[in-house]
């Protein structure tokens, strides 16, 4: 039977998780792409570099990102989160990204059972010496199903 989650059953997804797929528009077109994020105080926290991803959420803001549990075919949790694009730098950016790191660091621990020790680990897109662009998505609304035999 297929129910829907409440707000609470979605933040715990959002928390548990750190991959999800990121919607936006791009020359008319929508693309969906993986992307690592970490939630905090109702708001997605994520890096990249420059690329066409950046480039097209700086011109059309609203996205929506989905993340996805999924054991079986019949038993999985989805949710959709519907926000806005917004970008930081400075000491704010350097700061959001501590709190991605540490976040992200914890729920692989506890999740996947091994370490991480620099954040270039669990993103190839960023090289070492190169700036990330930090961003967020606030989150202005998220509904979720779950399916459980």
């Amino acid at each position: 039977m297929i129910k829907s989650l409440d707000r609470e059953e979605c933040e715990i997804v959002l928390r548990h998780n750190y991959i999800g797929h990121l919607a936006y528009i791009y020359r008319n077109r929508p693309y969906v792409i993986p992307i690592t994020y970490f939630y905090k105080d109702n708001r997605i926290i994520c890096y990249s570099g420059e690329g066409h991803k950046i480039i097209a959420m700086r011109k059309h803001a609203p996205i929506t990102m989905e993340v996805s549990e999924i054991d079986s075919v019949n038993q999985w949790k989805s949710i959709a989160i519907h926000g806005s694009y917004e970008e930081f730098d400075g000491s704010t950016a350097k700061a959001l990204l501590h709190d991605f790191s540490l976040g992200i660091k914890d729920i692989i621990m506890n999740k996947e059972h091994r370490d991480l020790n620099f954040i270039s680990e669990f993103s190839a897109k960023i090289a070492k010496n190169d700036i990330p662009i930090v961003f967020v998505i606030n989150i202005e609304d998220i509904t979720g199903k779950k399916r459980r035999k």
